[in-house]
């Protein structure tokens, strides 16, 4: 089996980053809500949407480390890679910021895969099998390009794109729990909330 796998909010969590980010900057009060949504909307609603913008470039950026892996994501790999199945991670993001400092953020990207074991040497991938792609629609030209026969992310909307081979398995990743477990939208994806749900969705019951 050949399985892709996103990379922003489906291995990448950015929980609590954001706000940690905007409160270094000193662009937040500390009592606002801890989520991205809740710091986007206050910066948008004071008028400061361009330090938005500039903030998401400095997170993706400079201060990845203040993102963490999704629980059990990384021994999802690495039971995958046991049992055989070849592993993809494909994403597609800006290669620098919108605005600000002109960051790499595909470097940034991988420099966080490789320190958390994903890939480059002695990770559990090689680094070829990690693909940043410019857009969405090079994105999936890629997964169709690997022939996965997986694929997961967390946005319904790439998983729903026209494009997608009939055989490909299409599985959403939905940790804030929007969707219920199992088959959803007319049998096109799955969703799951936890990467252990997934992995016995897809690898089996773990032995």
């Amino acid at each position: 089996m050949r399985i892709g796998i996103d990379f922003d909010n489906t291995i990448a969590c950015y929980d609590g980053v954001f706000y940690a980010a905007a409160l270094q900057r000193e662009l937040i009060a500390p009592d606002l809500p801890r989520d991205k949504n809740s710091v986007r909307d206050f910066l948008n609603g004071s008028g400061q949407a361009d330090a938005f913008t500039e903030l998401q470039g400095y997170v993706y950026g400079a201060r990845m480390d203040l993102a963490a892996p999704y629980s059990g994501v990384v021994d999802f790999v690495r039971a995958a890679r046991a049992a055989g199945h070849a592993v993809f991670i494909v994403s597609h993001k800006t290669r620098h910021p919108m605005m600000g400092p002109r960051y790499d953020l595909h470097a940034a990207a991988r420099g966080f895969l490789a320190g958390h074991g994903l890939v480059g040497p002695g990770g559990l991938l090689p680094d070829e099998n990690a693909c940043f792609e410019l857009t969405k629609e090079e994105k999936l030209a890629r997964a169709v390009q690997l022939q996965v026969d997986v694929f997961i992310d967390d946005l319904p909307e790439i998983l729903g794109m026209p494009g997608w081979p009939d055989r490909v398995r299409r599985v959403l990743f939905d940790p804030d729990g929007r969707r219920p477990d199992g088959v959803w939208k007319a049998d096109i994806f799955e969703c799951y909330r936890t990467w252990a749900s997934l992995r016995a969705a897809i690898l089996g019951p773990a032995a």
